[in-house]
C-alpha cells in the first residue's frame, strides 16, 4: 500500500536525510516508526503525505503519488501531526465542517469516542488542553475509516487513563485493509500495540521485523541482581537489577521490550540483526 523506491531527500543548507531507502508497508498492520531525533521520522511521514518531496525514487500510496495531491487519495490518507493546527470552533462544528472531505466517515463511532474520552461536542477546541485537543483529533482520525492512519507522537499530553484508551481504538481500527503507522518515543505507551518495528538511522531503515520475528531469535529478562549478567548481547541498569537481551538458544517466550530493543539495536544492530535473520531463515 505504500511502497519508497530509490528515495533520496534532504532540506537546504543541511545534509542530505535519505539516501536512496527502500520501504514497502502493507495493510492489516500497525507500524511502529522509531528513530533518534533528527533521524528523519517526521520527515518520511510527510513525504507519504504528499507535503513534501523527494529529490530523487518516488513514493507511491495505494499506487498514486501523494505529490499530486489527488482528491481520492487524500480522501483515503489521514496523518495527525504532533502539534495539529486546532480551530477556534466548538468539536461539532470541526466535526461537520471537515468529515464531508471523507467519504467513508462514521459520525456515530466519531461520537461514541469522543464519549469514552470523556468530551463533549459543544466544547471549544480553541479552550482546550493539549492533551483534550489530542483527543479530539485521535477520535475524528479512527472515525474516518481510512485506508491509512498515520499518528506522530499520538501520546504525547495524554494522561495515563487516555493512554489505554488510546491503545483500545487504535486496536479496535486496525483491519486487515486498514494500514497504521504509529511514530512515537513514547515507546513503553505502544508496548504490546505496534508490530512490526521499523527503526530509520542516517538516511536508511535498519531495522525492520514483526515481534514474532524479534521474540523467535531474542529472549527479554530482567535480572534483579547488581553484578552484570553475563552472556547476554545487550544490559541495561534498573533500579534493582538489569533488563537484558540474550540470544533465544532454548527457544522460550518472552514480551519483547521496544525500547530495550531500540537502545541494543543502536548499540550492537549487526549481532541483532544477524541473529534475527538466522531464526527466521526457515520461516520465509
Amino acid at each position: 500500500m505504500i511502497d519508497l523506491k530509490q528515495v533520496s531527500f534532504g532540506y537546504r543548507k543541511t545534509k542530505e536525510i535519505f539516501r536512496e531507502m527502500d520501504l514497502t508497508l502493507k495493510p492489516g498492520s500497525i507500524y511502529g516508526l522509531l528513530g533518534r531525533n533528527g533521524a528523519g521520522k517526521t520527515s518520511l511521514l510527510k513525504m507519504v503525505n504528499g507535503l513534501i518531496f523527494p529529490q530523487k525514487g518516488e513514493v507511491r500510496v495505494s499506487g498514486d503519488d501523494p505529490a499530486k495531491r489527488l482528491p481520492w487519495n487524500l480522501a483515503d490518507i489521514y496523518f495527525v501531526q504532533e502539534e495539529p493546527m486546532i480551530p477556534s470552533t466548538t468539536v461539532l462544528t470541526y466535526l461537520y465542517t471537515y468529515a464531508p472531505f471523507y467519504p467513508n466517515f462514521d459520525y456515530d463511532r466519531f461520537m461514541r469516542l469522543l464519549t469514552s474520552f470523556g468530551l463533549e461536542g459543544s466544547l471549544r477546541m480553541d479552550k482546550m488542553s493539549h492533551g483534550q485537543k489530542k483527543k479530539v483529533v485521535l477520535c475524528f482520525a479512527v472515525a474516518t475509516n481510512c485506508k491509512v492512519l498515520i499518528l506522530d507522537e499520538p501520546t504525547n499530553g495524554l494522561d495515563i487513563p487516555a493512554k489505554s484508551e488510546f491503545r483500545r481504538l487504535v486496536t479496535e481500527a486496525l483491519t486487515e485493509e486498514r494500514l497504521i503507522i504509529i511514530s512515537t518515543h513514547q515507546v513503553r505507551d505502544m508496548n504490546l500495540l505496534i508490530d512490526p518495528i521499523l527503526i530509520v538511522e542516517n538516511g536508511r531503515v535498519i531495522f525492520h521485523y514483526s515481534i514474532e520475528q524479534i521474540g523467535r531469535a531474542l529472549h527479554f529478562a530482567q535480572h534483579f541482581s547488581m553484578q552484570v549478567p553475563q552472556d547476554v548481547i545487550y544490559a541495561e541498569r534498573i533500579a534493582g537489577g538489569y533488563l537484558t537481551i540474550s540470544e533465544n538458544t532454548q527457544g522460550q517466550d518472552s514480551d519483547v521490550d521496544i525500547e530495550i530493543l531500540f537502545n541494543a539495536v543502536q548499540a550492537h544492530r549487526e549481532r541483532i540483526v544477524s541473529l534475527i535473520e538466522k531464526y527466521n531463515s526457515n520461516s520465509k
